[in-house]
């Protein structure tokens, strides 16, 4: 065969490195982001923040690259305390899209300001109560910060006359409490952390019976129940609490004892989830109406102790996008705006800029040059991921309007397929969009993903959102006769009547996704209450 030259014309899509950081940010939830930015403003030196960037009265990439006058700029600021922001972002670029051009990260050799380098904020201006500027808060006003439950044991081992030996094993099984104040490895694991291969025997003994007395030192601490290897030890470290305390009645004590045999018995955590009275009465030697007693103090404990010295503002969540009513009855509509305080303002270091296009030819002039193209397309990416997720959010109070008027039994169908047609993006996108993003409504705060559920049939030819019927389900439970609760059975028999038609094997399934125990569970807990 002679060798020979042929030319192929052929398409292939070729992600470039905006394309790429688009992607990405799009997908990272607004902690995510956050830690992104930060790491990109210590890297790059052309991208700073904007702290007083002038607000915006509207959001979105059709303005992102439109030239401002100095004379508008200076009437949007004046006129910005009558201005009503609009509701609409106006022509929005998306990601599934293939506008986006295909440059690199070399960029062209031109290093001019581009016109959206000097600033970019949020499309609302920051409140005058906003906590973020810590500069204008007096040091006195500001709260101190919550103490964690290893502060809390640390303070209290300060108050033991102990070795060094024994304060530093204390301290040690302290710091390997989780959050809610369990020790999740065995003392033996935790020994062997600390001790080299070439270690006797014995050392590894004389380490696990010195963290064997700094574990009785520690579940001596407050609160009670903190060093538990497991639930059933949390529980009967409580009630031990309780029983060493002064002035408690006979009655009490009785109780108290009842419920320390019950935490005993073997499988004790599972037959007090089943509430199965007669097992333990039959275990402990009680009679029913001890155990019950037992059993109700036992719900008194608290199973994690260390929950509230837990950190709230870690798990607090941020919505990314706010919607408001505005009007009432059939003028009533709502108001789509996203989070300003989820949105970094960042601009371009105009005096680095400036620096660099007046030295060109220099010997790292290609590299600054590169980064400033970072720098640039890192500022229109995020833009461009705020202006995805209004689009998508508004698109979502528009399909679930009676949502926000009625509730969750008005919710409509909606799959992220039918979204993504609707917006020209691919589904994917409408994927990224609405994971670990939250919007604040007036009736709560809502993952996007929690809008979008699959279609039941009715009777009458049309779809149930799963999501009313499970909200459907819930109503129905909560109006039962706790005497006689109601079977998955009769569940979907009651749907049907409704003209849903649900198998009892998806009632089940909703039942279970809404955390409520089966009819014979929920009997026995009204029984014993």
């Amino acid at each position: 065969m002679k060798p020979g030259l042929s030319l192929r014309v052929s398409q292939h899509l070729a992600l470039t490195p905006q394309l790429q950081q688009s992607i990405r940010l799009l997908q990272l939830s607004t902690l995510e982001l956050a830690s992104e930015v930060e790491q990109m403003l210590d890297d790059n030196p052309f991208l700073e923040r904007d702290d007083e960037a002038a607000p915006r009265e509207e959001f979105g990439l059709a303005r992102a690259d439109t030239r401002v006058s100095e004379g508008d700029r200076i009437q949007e600021i004046a006129s910005d305390s009558i201005a009503v922001g609009t509701d609409s972002a106006g022509d929005e670029a998306d990601f599934g899209s293939e506008s986006l051009a295909p440059e690199s990260w070399d960029g062209d050799g031109s290093v001019d300001i581009a016109p959206d380098d000097g600033e970019w904020g949020g499309d609302a201006p920051a409140r005058a109560n906003n906590l973020d500027s810590d500069d204008e808060l007096d040091p006195g006003e500001r709260g101190p910060g919550q103490e964690s439950l290893a502060e809390h044991l640390h303070r209290q081992a300060l108050a033991l006359r102990l070795s060094p030996e024994d304060t530093a094993a204390l301290r040690f099984l302290i710091e390997s409490l989780n959050d809610d104040g369990y020790l999740e490895d065995s003392l033996a694991q935790l020994a062997a952390t600390l001790t080299d291969e070439g270690d006797d025997l014995e050392a590894l003994e004389e380490l696990v019976h010195r963290f064997t007395l700094a574990l009785k030192l520690l579940q001596s601490l407050e609160p009670a129940g903190v060093g538990a290897r497991n639930l059933a030890e949390c529980l009967t470290l409580q009630l031990r609490s309780r029983q060493a305390e002064r002035d408690v009645a006979p009655a009490a004590q009785a109780c108290i004892a009842t419920a320390l045999k019950i935490c005993a018995q073997h499988g004790a955590v599972d037959l007090l989830a089943r509430r199965d009275v007669k097992k333990l009465a039959q275990l402990t030697g009680e009679g029913d109406d001890a155990v019950r007693a037992g059993m109700q103090l036992i719900a008194t404990l608290d199973p994690k102790p260390g929950r509230p010295f837990a950190d709230v503002e870690r798990n607090a969540i941020v919505p990314d996008v706010i919607v408001s009513s505005v009007g009432s009855g059939a003028t009533q509509r709502f108001r789509v705006q996203l989070n300003p305080d989820v949105m970094p303002k960042l601009r371009v270091h105009d005096i680095y800029a400036n620096a660099l296009r007046g030295g060109k030819g220099g010997e790292n002039h290609q590299a600054l040059s590169t980064r400033l193209q970072e720098a640039r397309w890192f500022i229109k990416n995020i833009q461009q991921r705020f202006d995805t997720i209004l689009r998508v959010s508004q698109a979502i109070v528009e399909r679930q309007r009676n949502f926000f008027i009625h509730g969750e039994l008005a919710m409509r169908p909606m799959v992220q397929r039918e979204l993504a047609d609707e917006l020209g993006v691919h589904e994917s996108t409408i994927s990224r969009v609405t994971t670990a993003k939250y919007m604040a409504t007036p009736r709560g705060t809502f993952e996007l993903k929690y809008f979008f559920g699959s279609a039941l049939g009715t009777e009458a030819g049309g779809n149930a959102s799963s999501t009313a019927v499970r909200a459907l389900i819930k109503q129905f439970i909560a109006a039962e006769d706790t005497g006689r609760p109601l079977s998955d059975s009769q569940l979907a028999e009651m749907l049907k009547e409704q003209g849903i038609d649900c198998a009892r094997r998806t009632v089940a399934k909703y039942r279970e996704g809404l955390r409520i125990p089966i009819a014979s569970l929920r009997k026995a807990t009204a029984t014993a209450s």
